[in-house]
């Protein structure tokens, strides 16, 4: 009997708008799309929009991303039954999930969405606010996961578990997003660079 071999991997192609945001390549195959709008008139917490683009490792802006964020409510709970959070409320109005492919002109991706609270780990340890985010695209063989988290929280998030253990300090700032307030309310910017010199920290989850 010979030993089975890999199978030959493939990166996202062309093809990963058509399967999973197909109104941008302008198919309408959903009754109802996943969309970069996270919240509803009625979600409770601080509104906020995250934008940002994508570079290769050449500096190269890439206008085929797609990204998908993951995050808890503004009470620092997650829309997942197996959340042990219990004891936090749900917000019904909130989906806490959203996907975003970056703008085939310009490459700049967004979201609509709220800023989360405090989550509690399973060892007691409080994190400080963050959005998990999960990008794949072309040249990526499997997708990339990072967190975001807020340049206002710097207490915060000098004591976060995850960020603390990222030993260099210079990198954790690419986990970093930057607040501005513009005329469109507060944004906070997270560019997410693949490889190079800023390369942004990724886990493997």
């Amino acid at each position: 009997m010979q030993p089975l071999t890999e199978t030959s991997s493939q990166t996202a192609g062309p093809y990963v708008h058509i399967g999973l945001a197909p109104w941008q390549a302008g198919f309408e195959i959903f009754d109802k799309n996943f969309t970069n709008v996270l919240v509803a008139p009625e979600t409770a917490g601080d509104r906020i929009r995250i934008e940002g683009y994508v570079f290769d490792g050449s500096g190269t802006l890439l206008r085929d991303a797609l990204v998908e964020i993951w995050q808890a409510n503004a009470a620092g709970r997650y829309a997942h039954p197996a959340d042990p959070q219990h004891h936090k409320p749900i917000d019904p109005s909130f989906r806490g999930w959203g996907r975003a492919a970056a703008d085939f002109e310009t490459g700049l991706y967004t979201f609509e969405t709220i800023k989360p609270g405090i989550v509690t780990g399973a060892d007691g340890r409080d994190a400080a606010p963050h959005i998990t985010m999960w990008i794949v695209a072309r040249g990526i063989n499997v997708g990339l996961n990072t967190r975001v988290y807020f340049s206002d929280e710097v207490e915060r998030n000098a004591a976060d578990p995850v960020l603390t253990g990222i030993e260099l300090h210079a990198r954790r700032q690419t986990l970093i997003a930057e607040r501005q307030t513009t005329e469109r309310g507060v944004v906070y910017r997270f560019d997410v660079r693949l490889q190079g010199e800023d390369e942004t920290v990724f886990f493997d989850v």
